[in-house]
């Protein structure tokens, strides 16, 4: 998941079906500039221009141009491919659930997608839950030895087993989302004498499954007026990532006891003043990632630093026209002054999974892209160019490949020259992928209020725990165990 994906999340307008050569703007009445609905037809009705004449179309469903951008990339340097085929994609917002509708309702119609791309909190429904039956096996779209060329791609097991079904492999992310503890260097030389990974890890117990150095490190920078953390929300992808549990088993609600341990750790942080007390993606999380904020870490992936702390840190140079920032305060401005390090507990947070529609009737290309996209290692795929920050821009990241990790340079400016690629590996081999459920997205958003509600003070925690069966039955039919 990169930074396009939450400005997807974020974004509270739709963005529709759209040609190759660009993306068309919604006109705020569910149609595109060109009078293109979500849908693929026209708004009177008929049906949408389908290729030149000369080409086959081919298609895809997705909630931003991450994918389709790579689409383009691909045919851009595959000519003879782009000669025979032209490419459609139908981006819709994540944003008020308007995605997985209209995705849901593509596949069921006649003009299908050939692709459709799955984001982390509810891929589940697509590669193992309800619209399962739509996707393709990697191995029936022509994509040949596909289980040998996920072992020697050294492919994170976590997004194996997300995109497995019935033993097929039918989905796989790009990018590798596992977590780790990215942290500021001058305010660990402040607390612990040095601002070294090794140091760090120790300090905080990277490794241990458990949270007790932790917060041992959170009591040391708050005697120095800092916070370990922005708020409760940068622990819970840790934690719930690091369940043994997914929210459903057997059809009813079922609440690990690593995520029910929550409702604790969010009120610990609360009561204690060990954090800032701020929600993740409010201007206050974002405030607290600069200079001034003194906040000491942030639980995250790679794409958290390339797109959220590298945006937010007020290294602001530049304004939106690229010209040089005259309102650009150093005092502000933390970029450089970040390291990162093995969290206490293995997880991951985000990623989009690439699926075929088993109906496809153009399997050739979509074998290939699909295959260029999650399983070439070589220094012409996909994972190489955007490990090393030569495919769409200078930003490095963590891509699902183990070996095209170890093959390529993860040092950033960012962190002082740190390899990124070694704290990251690390967190790719102790995620988990098989604590996620199709209902994820929905049952969180219940949780997260909940634990709100009792670190505040509003609810005492049983009450709270019964709320949240409450709204979850009401909310999905499911009881609880």
């Amino acid at each position: 998941m990169k930074k396009r994906v939450f400005a997807g999340l974020m974004a509270g307008a739709m963005v529709l079906s759209c040609a190759t050569a660009c993306a068309k703007k919604d006109d705020g009445n569910g149609t595109g500039a060109n009078g293109t609905q979500a849908n693929g037809t026209q708004a009177n009705g008929t049906q949408a221009p389908q290729g030149d004449g000369s080409k086959t179309l081919f298609t895809m469903y997705a909630f931003t141009d991450e994918v389709p951008n790579m689409v383009k990339k691909y045919l851009e340097l595959h000519p003879e491919d782009a000669a025979k085929y032209e490419f459609k994609e139908t981006i819709i917002s994540t944003s008020e659930g308007a995605y997985q509708p209209a995705l849901d309702q593509a596949l069921a119609g006649k003009e299908a997608p050939d692709m459709y791309v799955a984001e982390a909190a509810f891929v589940l429904k697509y590669t193992q839950g309800d619209m399962k039956d739509y996707a393709a096996p990697y191995e029936d779209l022509g994509i040949a030895d596909v289980d040998k060329k996920v072992k020697d791609a050294q492919i994170a097991q976590y997004t194996v087993d997300i995109g497995t079904r019935d033993g097929k492999l039918v989905a796989l992310g790009y990018q590798s989302t596992g977590g780790a503890f990215i942290y500021r260097r001058s305010l660990a030389k402040d607390v612990f004498g040095t601002d070294d990974p090794a140091t760090i890890e120790a300090e905080i117990g990277a490794g241990t499954g458990k949270w007790d150095k932790y917060w041992e490190a959170a009591k040391k920078l708050k005697d120095k007026g800092y916070a370990i953390c922005s708020g409760d929300g940068d622990m819970w992808h840790a934690i719930e990532n690091s369940s043994t549990k997914g929210w459903v088993t057997n059809g009813k609600l079922s609440i690990d006891p690593k995520r029910e341990a929550f409702f604790d750790i969010s009120k610990k942080l609360y009561d204690e003043e060990l954090s800032h007390k701020t929600k993740d993606w409010s201007d206050a999380w974002f405030a607290d990632m600069k200079k001034d904020g003194n906040t000491f870490g942030f639980f995250g992936p790679a794409w958290l630093i390339n797109y959220t702390l590298g945006q937010n840190c007020g290294h602001d140079l530049k304004d939106k026209d690229g010209k040089d920032n005259p309102n650009y305060d150093k005092s502000k401005d933390s970029y450089g002054d970040w390291a990162v390090c093995a969290s206490p507990v293995g997880f991951f947070w985000g990623g989009s999974w690439v699926i075929a529609n088993k109906n496809t009737k153009n399997k050739e290309i979509v074998a290939k892209i699909i295959e260029w996209i999650t399983l070439d290692t070589t220094d012409k795929g996909l994972q190489y160019a955007w490990a090393n920050g030569g495919m769409f821009g200078d930003n490095k990241d963590v891509v699902g490949s183990n070996v095209v990790l170890g093959k390529s340079d993860g040092k950033l400016e960012f962190l002082a020259g740190q390899n990124m690629f070694d704290a990251f590996i690390k967190g790719n081999q102790y995620a988990n992928g098989k604590n996620l459920t199709q209902y994820d997205e929905k049952i969180n958003s219940i949780f997260r209020d909940q634990v709100t509600q009792y670190a505040t003070g509003k609810k005492d925690k049983e009450t709270a725990i019964a709320d949240f069966k409450k709204g979850v039955k009401d909310d999905l039919g499911l009881d609880a165990e």
